[in-house]
């Protein structure tokens, strides 16, 4: 049995080595598992605590007001480093945070609309300030509406898998369109004359990537189909389109060409917008700059359509998006355009 004076010392002694321990704390972690250590349930303080109920009732009084006051000076003394921790704590908080509110704020790069869609997009407008619609189809067409509907017969070099992506499993029925020319027969299937539409989307074809090709390339294509239509009108149509692209003074040319669904067929050229037709590096010493190809619809391609050739007439066009980015903005390899270079992206504006 425990006597009430061996109680007294233990309770002094268990007083002072606790407000060592918590004078001894270096951070809030540490004081925490002091107290944990001095007054928690196995604590010796509460284990002392026990020998009370071994007292009489004066004893037992004196000695738990002795015990509370034991407590209460370690809690005190905790409280007190706490206090003294937080403090610094905050100081370093204030340090490590603070916020130098005059400086000027953070840049953060803002994206911009990339340089062929932005072509595209300026593409699409003159058309369609000529009256002109958009149209529309599948990238996976059928090898009717890409080769036999656009006069290209089955010996054609463009058909052999060599040139074109064939969709497996579909006996060369269905392939990846190497024109959006499909998108013009199907709307020349769909209604009837007149028809103004023009024809954007992505194209493939199995070209060797290089400074001008690209296995996947972005097309636009025209079509008219109206009563009267004559290569004068398109003519005046692609000088419009080449004068709002590249400058309002140059002139434009045709040059006779072959193309299975148009007859006659022409590539159009630009007047260099460099040298005007002297002769430069860009237009390689010859003043004139290819741009796309046209010509008039041949007549096959409106009778496979169900339209009278007799009393219709049309013209088509087809550019490379790519190329007239190109020329646009002085960029000599499109393979730039896909390869996320930074460096020719932030040329084209909203990004620092």
């Amino acid at each position: 049995m425990t006597t009430a004076s061996e109680l007294r010392e233990r309770f002094e002694k268990e007083r002072a080595a606790a407000l060592q321990r918590v004078n001894e704390a270096t951070d809030i972690a540490s004081l925490e598992e002091g107290r944990t250590r001095v007054l928690g349930r196995k604590s010796p303080i509460s284990q002392a605590r026990s020998g009370l109920k071994d007292l009489n009732d004066a004893e037992r009084k004196d000695l738990g007001q002795l015990a509370n006051s034991v407590s209460a000076d370690i809690e005190e003394a905790i409280a007190s480093k706490r206090a003294v921790f937080e403090e610094r704590e905050t100081k370093l908080r204030w340090e490590r945070e603070r916020v130098d509110v005059t400086l000027p704020g953070r840049h953060y790069e803002v994206g911009s609309i990339h340089p062929l869609t932005r072509t595209l997009w300026s593409l699409i407008d003159i058309f369609v300030g000529l009256g002109y619609s958009v149209a529309e189809g599948p990238e996976a067409e059928l090898s009717t509406l890409n080769f036999d509907a656009l006069n290209t017969p089955f010996e054609h070099p463009s058909r052999s898998p060599s040139d074109t992506f064939y969709v497996k499993g579909t006996d060369e029925e269905v392939c990846l369109r190497t024109q959006t020319s499909p998108v013009q027969i199907r709307v020349m299937q769909s209604k009837p004359p007149p028809i103004y539409v023009v024809a954007p989307g992505r194209t493939y074809r199995r070209d060797a990537q290089d400074a001008t090709h690209t296995s996947q390339f972005f097309q636009m294509e025209g079509l008219a189909v109206d009563k009267g239509i004559t290569m004068a009108d398109l003519k005046g149509t692609l000088q419009r389109f080449a004068r709002a692209t590249f400058g309002e003074d140059l002139d434009v040319r045709l040059r006779p060409h072959f193309f299975p669904f148009t007859e006659p067929s022409a590539e159009m050229d630009v007047e260099c917008f460099t040298c005007r037709g002297a002769g430069c590096r860009i237009c390689k010493g010859e003043g004139w700059i290819e741009v796309l190809g046209c010509g008039m619809v041949d007549p096959f391609v409106l009778e496979w359509c169900g339209i009278d050739p007799e009393t219709y007439t049309g013209f088509a066009f087809g550019m490379g998006v790519e190329r007239i980015a190109a020329l646009s903005h002085g960029v000599s390899d499109i393979r730039g355009f896909y390869e996320n270079d930074l460096r020719l992206l932030r040329q084209f504006g909203g990004m620092a």
